[in-house]
């Protein structure tokens, strides 16, 4: 099934992520974490490329194709374009397609020092378009609520997200934020941009001091007063935290399907406890709101 027919059935989507393992772990690790993770009934789950360049087209297809056939569930196979030949991308959508996957995120990928840049796919939009041409997907981009690291402003970050949905981007899914204000100014001048279309926000529970740290250096995000209150008053006691993390994981949630979101794409990180304990405290919310 394509995603974008799942947003015309549901009012609220509810989707995880995961990625393959580490080529110094076994592969049987990310089995594990989906057979987990398919108790919680996502509608669809994302299959990431490998962070900075890592993974592969192939190992990526495999588990995507995996989900499909073996859990049932939808995947969502990323391929980001930086570091991709027209070739390789041709190579791994034939794959994608043989083995009936349906759904494509197009980013344009992290700069990886060691890897060479072939030039085919310069911006995510460039892939978005392959991969429309190449035919028989339906594609889903990014978007930065608190703009894109490398843009010059808000402004011009969502002027360059339109590209993708003209591209033919059906979807997009945000990286992840920590005031949802910044998530709700981001609809309003993506409305004003003329990108109509559904916007999973994309949350991530932190639940330790080193995961703060990294993600706000790798992805930009600002730390609201509400949190780093929490962080300051518990980043010495790791049980603390980790119950504050979840707790305002789950807050940023249930205030965001009260405010009608098109969906929300939970960052799992590989961690069936920490996607269990938030999907039983909003279960009801995601219930009630899909029959509202």
């Amino acid at each position: 099934m394509k995603i974008s027919d799942i947003f015309q059935t549901k009012k609220t989507v509810f989707s995880l992520e995961v990625f393959p393992p580490k080529k110094t772990s076994k592969i049987d690790t990310i089995y594990d974490t989906i057979e987990r993770l398919s108790d919680l009934n996502p509608d669809f789950i994302s299959v990431t490329y490998g962070a900075g360049g890592t993974g592969t087209g192939s190992l990526t297809a495999k588990i995507a194709s995996d989900l499909k056939n073996i859990y049932h569930i939808e995947p969502l196979a990323h391929l980001t374009a930086i570091h991709t030949t027209r070739q390789q991308a041709t190579d791994i959508l034939t794959e994608l397609r043989e083995n009936g996957i349906e759904n494509v995120l197009a980013l344009r990928g992290d700069l990886h020092p060691d890897l060479p840049i072939p030039g085919d796919f310069k911006y995510a939009s460039d892939l978005t378009k392959f991969i429309a041409d190449f035919g028989g997907f339906d594609i889903c981009g990014a978007c930065y609520p608190e703009g894109h690291p490398e843009s010059e402003d808000v402004i011009s970050d969502v002027t360059n997200t339109r590209p993708k949905v003209d591209a033919g981007a059906t979807h997009l899914i945000s990286q992840l934020f920590f005031d949802n204000n910044d998530f709700y100014a981001f609809q309003d001048r993506a409305k004003l941009a003329g990108i109509n279309v559904p916007i999973e926000a994309g949350i991530m529970p932190v639940i330790n001091k080193a995961q703060i740290e990294r993600m706000v250096s790798t992805c930009g995000a600002s730390l609201p007063r509400k949190f780093a209150h929490m962080v300051s008053r518990y980043e010495n006691d790791p049980e603390a935290l980790f119950d504050a993390g979840i707790a305002y994981a789950v807050d940023q949630i249930i205030d965001l399907i009260a405010s009608g979101v098109d969906g929300i794409h939970l960052y799992t990180m590989n961690n069936p406890r920490v996607a269990h304990l938030i999907y039983t405290r909003i279960r009801k919310v995601l219930e009630a709101s899909n029959k509202a």
